[in-house]
């Protein structure tokens, strides 16, 4: 077990994204099967937002726990679902994106609710401070944020505690660690890095864009355009070596460096199938000494494309 605060989760969450939207076609079958084998593993933090396959998957999350609500951990968040997806943080919106989570995930709270991305034109206070209230109400147990500075996170940590700080963090994106992560630690705000295998990327199972469908949203991202794919490939060559030494698989590697990072750091890398959330869970338990996270971070010295595409990186830690 780890802590986001004041909130106990297993050390090791279960992104569920993929389930619904934006890494091919779902097998509805398949995910709610990945659900209930995270949680016989003690994969206890399940992840969702109400803008993922536009309320499907909080839906399917919700039909999936339907019997064990006791037993997870449920975190979703709100504030790209309009049709433009652009982030929204005004008070009246928080109290209805709550009520409709609710009412598609089939609960009467949520355990995390973050907001998705910062709106730029909504003071973080007056956000908090709405999202304090359904804490007051009984709608919602823990606050968090997603995508954050640093700065952001200290002003809305003054208005209510924030449990956990969503943001993606692996070996080919540390961003946060220059400012945003050691904000948390001191803060004792837990982090919760989405994407803690680059995207699928740093597992090698990806060898060509043509390995991706055609409505795959990687196809759409920088470090996997063909200009860049190449260059990246050698990272996850490096990682191979080192996971060989091991008896591991490269994708194993790269998410147990995620899991050294801090005992308040939750990884929650997606899947919709079995296989590779056992693969991804056994991760959790894989020991590096300090010459082999250092062997890991000199893999990955330098990534070849930005992580998306501007108008999306713009929306990042604001």
């Amino acid at each position: 077990m780890r802590s986001l605060g004041q909130l106990q989760v297993g050390d090791q969450g279960l992104g569920c994204m993929g389930m619904s939207q934006s890494y091919g076609a779902g097998d509805e079958v398949e995910s709610v099967a990945t659900i209930h084998r995270a949680i016989e593993l003690g994969v206890t933090l399940l992840d969702t937002a109400d803008v993922y396959g536009a309320g499907a998957n909080e839906e399917l999350v919700g039909r999936a726990v339907k019997g064990r609500r006791d037993e997870v951990v449920l975190a979703t968040k709100f504030g790209l679902a309009d049709p433009d997806r652009r982030p929204r943080g005004d008070a009246a919106y928080v109290g209805q994106a709550v009520d409709a989570s609710l009412r598609r995930l089939g609960v009467d709270h949520i355990d995390l609710y973050y907001q998705h991305r910062v709106d730029p034109d909504v003071p973080i206070e007056e956000t908090v401070g709405a999202m304090a209230e359904l804490v007051a109400a009984g709608k919602v147990r823990h606050l968090g944020l997603s995508e954050a500075s640093a700065a952001t996170i200290r002003r809305a940590h003054a208005v209510h505690p924030i449990s956990a700080l969503q943001s993606e963090w692996s070996l080919w994106t540390r961003d946060v660690e220059a400012e945003i992560a050691p904000t948390c630690r001191e803060l004792g705000i837990g982090i919760v890095p989405f994407s803690p295998l680059g995207r699928g990327f740093l597992t090698g199972r990806v060898t060509s864009v043509a390995d991706l469908a055609e409505d795959d949203m990687r196809r759409g991202l920088p470090r996997f355009a063909e200009e860049n794919f190449a260059r990246n490939t050698a990272i996850v060559d490096a990682l191979r070596a080192l996971a060989a030494e091991r008896g591991v698989t490269a994708g194993q590697l790269a998410l147990a460096w995620v899991h050294h990072q801090g005992e308040h750091v939750v990884p929650i890398p997606g899947t919709k199938r079995v296989r590779y959330l056992e693969e991804n869970a056994a991760a959790a338990d894989l020991e590096l000494s300090a010459e082999e996270l250092r062997a890991i971070e000199d893999a990955a010295p330098a990534v070849a494309g930005d992580r998306y595409p501007p108008e999306f990186l713009e929306l990042s830690n604001k």
